[in-house]
């Protein structure tokens, strides 16, 4: 385990830590935003890549709207107008992506420097308070999220959360993928299989509209592996309302059978999978969540200038944001996303790797 100053916010140092599982898998994180900067993962040839998109510098990380590599919340993805009533009182957050919520707000989770509580080879912990009207949230929080290196070729993201009030709380992991490494092109070819029957529309400002629909028939059908663009076509203009450009996937996928995720208890189940041809290099994702957001990064372009100097293009990772349901407090249907006092809030996450022969 190696402990460094990644910089400084004021006279706040970020601290780095790098993990090592001793058998090939690699990790980097840092305090700002209890982020994830690197992952190194070996390819058929052993060879290592860096498959997470990120920075060098801290600044970058602080003038970015990315969310690279970040702990996301207090509510992760979008509320529509950054309003929901909760116990017969209503509530108004910030809104920060046009007159919307999205990912905890300006000064969500991601945007701060958490608290480096435990470290070792293949482990760290990080902890952070919310305030009670936090963003405009009810209740101060105690969060806690843990990445920790298994030995056999997993990363394991647990994020968790206790509340002294009322709630709606769904913490995300925003890592964007790249399995052929970080800076290399497009994902467009890799291969993606999602154990989702059913996804939930969005409008043009990218808001869940409330409905649940089956894939079948559907550019949104990942239940057999596919290339992630091969469907892009039948997508038409994604999020028109919000951005200028983009296209592609920032959609949530239901996981599970129902359509409802009420199959989806506490113990963790498949979520993903997803290969990328030229490597070999391939990755799966466990969750207890009952919905990822898949977005595959439609709104980057080559003014991003990634780790090693590398430019980014449109399409160049993808991310794998398993969480409740985006707009939960306000679509009493889809699954409970309210944290009460005396009740804990553990959001786990289990990542896969391994390399075709």
């Amino acid at each position: 385990m190696a402990v460094e100053e990644f910089g400084r916010i004021g006279s706040d140092p970020v601290q780095a830590v790098t993990l090592d599982d001793g058998n090939g898998l690699r990790a980097r994180v840092i305090t700002y935003g209890a982020r994830l900067t690197e992952l190194h993962v070996p390819d058929r040839e052993g060879r290592q890549d860096d498959i997470v998109l990120g920075f060098d510098r801290l600044d970058d990380y602080l003038s970015t709207t990315t969310y690279f590599g970040a702990t996301c919340g207090r509510y992760a993805n979008r509320i529509a107008r950054g309003r929901f009533a909760l116990d017969g009182e209503a509530f108004q957050l910030d809104v920060n992506e046009g007159a919307n919520h999205l990912h905890g707000g300006r000064d969500g989770f991601d945007r701060r420097n958490w608290t480096l509580a435990e470290a070792d080879d293949r482990r760290v912990v990080f902890r952070l308070t919310s305030p009670d009207g936090d963003m405009g949230y009810p209740g101060e929080c105690d969060l806690v999220t843990t990445y920790d290196l298994a030995g056999d070729g997993r990363l394991l993201i647990t994020m968790a959360a206790t509340t002294t009030r009322a709630t709606p709380i769904n913490v995300v992991h925003h890592s964007y993928f790249n399995l052929a490494g970080q800076g290399s092109g497009d994902v467009l070819r890799q291969e993606m299989r999602l154990a989702a029957p059913f996804y939930t529309p969005v409008d043009g400002e990218l808001l869940a509209t409330g409905e649940i629909r089956s894939v079948a028939g559907t550019a949104f059908d990942f239940t057999t592996p596919k290339p992630i663009g091969r469907d892009f076509a039948a997508l038409g203009s994604v999020g028109a309302g919000v951005f200028q450009a983009g296209g592609g996937y920032d959609h949530n996928w239901v996981l599970g059978g129902d359509g409802g995720g009420s199959d989806v208890g506490s113990g963790l189940h498949d979520c993903a999978e997803i290969r990328d041809p030229a490597s070999g290099r391939r990755m799966t994702l466990r969750t207890n969540e009952p919905g990822v957001q898949v977005y595959t990064g439609g709104y980057l372009d080559d003014s991003i200038v990634g780790k090693g100097g590398r430019r980014l293009c449109q399409f160049a990772g993808f991310t794998l944001e398993t969480q409740k349901f985006p707009g939960s407090p306000n679509h009493p249907h889809f699954p409970n996303a309210v944290l009460r006092p005396g009740e804990s809030y553990s959001h786990r996450m289990e990542f896969g790797f391994s390399a075709d022969a």
